[in-house]
């Protein structure tokens, strides 16, 4: 399998229906993704990039950000809205490749629709294909591409972005070969930046770089008809090991959007089943003093969210015994938690030193097990079987409308419940100018 088929079949695929659930859940993830942009759109990173051309002629852009009042040039307007899209770390995630897909594809694929009359419908297929294209790409070098420490989300967001873009633009196959070709070319990302702001910026620029890899395919730039699978192509530089039957197998009949997740905590997806438990067992608690706190769980929590000792709010994503210690305090985990003056505050630093990471392979991904021993000698016990937004435990329409709503009321509160609606009446809208102007519409 090459990339001149893998292009040819997400040709193929895009030429008729796509299934009902597969456009539903192409729904959820544009719902996802709007609420986590706009929740962020003004966090202190993307304040950052938007201020680099401020003072440039490209600040008169033809692309107005959702949520702010500037306007820039597509690709950096991508690189802005992919880089709040992931700020929070609240965004949707393939749990298998533990990738975040739609950040980089809404952050590509806002521009052109924002600039061009594009029905919903239209909209909708063109992430789902994006989504589907950078999971299929991710699960043929799982687990070795991101155990090698490259930021997946970085590097095949670049891919799916360009799939998105490429047929918002209707290029064809040889032309969408092209743009898969050029976008694996600027895959970036490695997990050292993980806890900084670096790690948002990587979908950022995986968007930014899709949509340009898609426009200069529109206008005849070529690529290498083996980028993917060539022996100093993408998959042999980023992996020690590949299986590219992933990249085709039943296209058509298997979709892999069908596995995103949304999630219901702002934080590394291996902490939730911890932070679930910590919640639970937080009134029990009460006002008794905690001597011990132990959480059994798979050997990624300790992996990618092993800090002990954060310092910021985005460090404290990555730390599973802050998200339980702050579940156990709290009594809920949420953007507060992860506030940068929370994080470093007495009684949560001292319950962290109290915490222990027992991991056991037995344990499933989405399950954990919490002890928490009390100084009256008892010790209290909750196990998590699937976390509440993993695919054993999806979230509901209705939470996942509540979820987004909390969002957007942080930066857009006049417009929250238009924009959801607005999302949710994508497949029948005869354009997306409704949602633009909604999302733009507190700018005013």
């Amino acid at each position: 399998m090459n990339t001149t088929h893998f292009a040819q079949g997400l040709t193929a695929l895009a030429e008729r229906p796509l299934p009902s659930s597969v456009r539903a859940e192409s729904v959820r993830s544009i719902l996802n993704v709007v609420g986590t942009t706009i929740g962020a759109i003004r966090a202190e990173p993307v304040d950052i990039i938007v201020g680099l051309d401020r003072d440039s002629e490209s600040s008169t852009g033809s692309v107005t950000l959702p949520g702010r009042p500037e306007r820039r040039d597509p690709v950096n307007a991508a690189l802005a809205i992919g880089t709040a899209a992931h700020f929070d770390d609240f965004d949707d995630t393939h749990l298998a490749t533990v990738v975040h897909p739609a950040a980089a594809v809404f952050a590509a694929a806002y521009p052109c629709v924002s600039r061009a009359d594009v029905t919903g419908e239209a909209f909708v297929d063109a992430v789902a294909l994006g989504i589907e294209a950078q999971l299929r790409v991710a699960l043929a070098m799982t687990p070795w591409h991101y155990d090698a420490g490259w930021h997946i989300t970085g590097t095949v967001g670049a891919i799916g972005a360009a799939v998105t873009v490429g047929r918002l633009l209707g290029l064809n196959a040889v032309e969408l070969g092209h743009a898969i070709a050029i976008a694996s070319s600027l895959s970036v990302g490695h997990r050292e930046g993980f806890g900084t702001m670096v790690k948002p910026l990587h979908p950022g620029k995986a968007g930014s770089n899709g949509l340009l890899a898609a426009f200069l395919a529109r206008r005849g730039f070529t690529g290498s008809p083996t980028a993917l699978e060539g022996s100093r192509g993408f998959f042999a530089v980023l992996s020690d090991q590949v299986d590219l039957s992933h990249l085709t197998d039943r296209f058509g009949e298997r979709w892999e959007i069908l596995n995103n997740t949304y999630k219901p905590y702002p934080c590394g997806i291996v902490t939730h089943p911890g932070i679930e438990a910590a919640e639970e067992l937080s009134a029990q608690v009460g006002t008794q003093e905690i001597t011990a706190v132990r959480l059994y769980g798979h050997s990624l929590v300790s992996e990618l969210t092993g800090n002990r000792d954060p310092k910021t709010g985005l460090a404290a994503r990555f730390s599973t015994v802050h998200g339980v210690a702050a579940g156990l305090l709290d009594g809920k985990v949420g953007l507060d938690q992860y506030d940068d003056e929370r994080v470093v505050q007495p009684d949560l630093v001292t319950l962290r030193a109290k915490c222990e990471l027992i991991t056991d392979a037995t344990i499933d991904r989405d399950a954990a097990f919490l002890q928490v021993d009390l100084n009256d000698g008892t010790t209290l016990e909750h196990r998590v079987v699937h976390a509440r937004g993993s695919l054993g435990r999806p979230l509901t329409e209705d939470e996942l409308d509540d979820k987004v709503r909390g969002l957007i009321m942080r930066n857009a509160p006049r417009t929250a419940a238009t924009i959801i609606r607005a999302v949710r009446d994508l497949p029948t809208a005869a354009s997306c100018q409704d949602l633009i102007a909604t999302l733009t519409e507190e700018n005013k």
